[in-house]
């Protein structure tokens, strides 16, 4: 049975690391500092491993993973601040209003270096330009695949305000990459 139990912790271990580029490419989003993400997906995997027993086999260990990341990140900015943080939808909406289509001000990234020759560049300025909120509801979504279900779960927050954030984010992205399709057309 100690066999049994010691091959089983190890398939868990090799799966769980298959999954470590995936989490710190979203660390670094998250983070936005290398040294920080890589902190975050070590004390994840610390974490994921202390309670592996936990962990139900069959079930999905990738967004089991994310969870962890994501609530690891929202525990250490909670720390960091000293202060709850809440999330207002009314600012929310107040900021998806106000996002400049221009993205003026918008600097090279950690993660945008990292994903230039992933990304197409129209498209890493565009997603570094969204708010925080709808940059990382999209980028679970339409880069990390996860549902809407999954996502809502990571982000703790419910299932209608993640499909309104990649809605918006979205929306926001379009906007961004239709400006500079004008743009550059005009050009011509």
């Amino acid at each position: 049975m100690r066999r049994g139990l010691q091959q089983q912790a190890v398939r868990f271990e090799a799966e769980a690391l298959g999954y470590i580029d995936s989490l710190y490419r979203t660390a670094l989003r998250l983070t936005r500092n290398p040294a920080d993400a890589e902190d975050l997906v070590q004390d994840t995997y610390l974490k994921a491993f202390r309670s592996a027993d936990h962990f139900e086999p069959g079930t999905n260990l990738r967004a089991w993973l994310f969870t962890i990341l994501h609530n690891t990140a929202r525990n250490r900015a909670r720390d960091r601040a000293r202060d709850v943080v809440t999330a207002d939808s009314e600012a929310v909406d107040r900021v998806a209003e106000a996002w400049p289509a221009s993205g003026e001000g918008v600097g090279t990234t950690p993660e945008s270096l990292l994903l230039r020759d992933t990304l197409d560049p129209d498209l890493q300025a565009a997603l570094n330009a969204l708010p925080d909120v709808f940059r990382n509801a999209v980028w679970l979504r339409d880069v990390e695949e996860f549902s809407y279900a999954e996502i809502a779960e990571m982000l703790a927050i419910p299932v209608g305000t993640v499909m309104s954030r990649i809605s918006r984010g979205r929306r926001m992205l379009f906007e961004r990459l239709a400006h500079r399709s004008v743009a550059l057309s005009g050009k011509s």
